[in-house]
């Protein structure tokens, strides 16, 4: 499929990554849902209006374009997916005892609720799209200092899970590979 110009990889031509994070004093990640990635999903460098086009095809909506906060954070009520249109960043995942995970243009991700990040450096004009399920488009976004409690625990549980793939659409690889276990 073609969104405003922007036709995906085929799905069996990207390396899917799955990402597991621990529970840490200050980020609590997800014990359900790791973090997946997509490498370059999107065939490198993209326009982000077709960036935002494409999820937005594919049932993710509240789309933006900025760069990711410099500071730790989570979001408790929402699913957010990445999808890094121009330049190449580090950004951290998983909050402190996380891990520094190297993105470049064409790479998409997705977060589950609770799972921490930050940018620690943007190279090459970086730039980054997200986009949220419906009806998470109005996340909270918790800074690591403010920590979680077995209420937020409880809210990150009961985030309803996305029903489509982001890049790929339908049950595509990117939303498998975060929803089944493994």
């Amino acid at each position: 499929m073609a969104y405003a110009n922007l036709t995906p990889k085929p799905a069996g031509m990207v390396d899917i990554r799955v990402l597991h994070m621990p529970r840490g004093d200050q980020v609590p990640n997800n014990d359900r849902y790791p973090a997946v990635m997509a490498r370059d999903a999107l065939g490198g460098g993209q326009d982000d209006a077709a960036v935002k086009a494409l999820l937005r095809e594919n049932g993710w909506g509240g789309a933006w374009t900025w760069r990711v906060f410099d500071f730790h954070h989570f979001h408790p009520d929402a699913f957010e997916v990445l999808a890094v249109a121009r330049g190449s960043a580090t950004l951290m995942l998983g909050g402190p005892q996380g891990k520094e995970i190297d993105v470049e243009a064409g790479d998409v991700m997705i977060l589950p609720p609770g799972f921490g990040h930050r940018q620690i450096e943007a190279r090459g004009g970086f730039q980054i799209c997200g986009a949220y399920p419906p009806g998470q488009e109005n996340y909270t976004v918790i800074r690591t200092d403010e920590g979680y409690d077995e209420a937020m625990l409880k809210e990150i549980a009961s985030v309803e899970n996305p029903s489509t793939d982001p890049v790929w659409g339908g049950d595509g690889p990117l939303l498998k590979a975060l929803l089944e276990p493994g």
